[in-house]
């Protein structure tokens, strides 16, 4: 079904837009195909009953098996990296929260805007990314933004400057903003250096990442964030006898512990027991209470 600038799917499987493969299913999917649907979604989605739940592209959720009583909110606004101005050090470059991460690294690559290099080898969408100030390797996503442009469900398009955020360790917020809000854009601040050496660095990137991580493995990302004064929690949940530890067909990945995996079969039940699990081991053996990542829909 079409709206102006919206495309409607009644019904969508979370098991089918997520990267872990779990879920039921959500009661609709609006997504923004043009900037046009933005001032119409509000009224579409309160003819669902007006519960809504934004979603990239999935790689950071664990979706109960049950169906799911919310409306999911989706980008496909997808134009650039768009270089807006430059100087002999510094780009900015425009980027729309649809697109996806890898690509816009490789486009920022090829424009010889360095910054983010770390970030290679994450999935989702640059929309996402921002939401969760994705990061690897020492970089933060959030480190480079100047400028966002949301859309809030309460508050319409919003176009907000770089003080108005709150940045922290896997957290971006607004301040004075509650609610939920799509991420539609970001102007980043990167510094000019050769293609060639930005490229050299994401592929050293990429071969830790391959060495190190389940990257190809049906999963959404770290489960849990490094606590601080702490060990990783990878190091955590090995020490604990995670890695590697199964509960029907999930299972923490025997590559790295902080890795959920499926591998075929699994469901979100068995995930959240083995985390519960996981996370009372961790707390009575370490005194650490392990912080989720993954956002857990159930």
């Amino acid at each position: 079904m079409h709206s102006d600038g919206l495309h409607i799917h009644h019904g969508p499987r979370l098991a089918d837009r997520t990267t872990l493969g779990l879920g039921g299913r959500a009661l609709a999917e609006i997504q923004v195909r043009a900037p046009s649907g933005l001032e119409t979604l509000r009224d579409v989605l309160d003819g669902f009953g007006g519960c809504g739940q934004v979603l990239g592209a999935g790689s950071n959720i664990l979706a109960g098996d049950a169906d799911m009583p919310f409306v999911l909110l989706s980008l496909a606004l997808k134009q650039g990296p768009r270089l807006l101005r430059m100087d002999d050090e510094f780009m900015e470059i425009y980027v729309e929260g649809g697109c996806m991460l890898p690509r816009v690294l490789g486009e920022l690559a090829r424009l010889g805007a360095s910054g983010l290099e770390g970030l290679a080898g994450i999935p989702g969408s640059f929309g996402g990314a921002v939401a969760m100030n994705a990061g690897s390797f020492g970089s933060t996503i959030g480190d480079a933004i100047q400028s966002l442009s949301v859309y809030s469900l309460r508050r319409g398009l919003l176009e907000l400057e770089r003080p108005a955020l709150e940045l922290a360790y896997r957290h971006m917020g607004i301040r004075g903003l509650e609610g939920p809000f799509l991420v539609t854009g970001a102007t980043l601040r990167l510094r000019s250096a050769p293609s060639a050496a930005i490229k050299a660095a994401m592929r050293r990137n990429m071969e830790k990442k391959r060495a190190s991580q389940p990257v190809t493995a049906k999963s959404a990302g770290c489960v849990y964030k490094n606590p601080a004064n702490a060990p990783a929690a990878g190091k955590l949940l090995e020490d604990a006898g995670f890695k590697g530890r199964r509960n029907g067909g999930m299972v923490f990945s025997p590559l790295h512990a902080n890795f959920l995996v499926n591998e075929g079969g699994g469901n979100a039940n068995a995930a959240l027991d083995l985390m519960a699990e996981a996370e009372a081991t961790v707390l009575q053996r370490f005194g650490v209470r392990l912080e989720r990542e993954v956002i857990v829909w159930a």
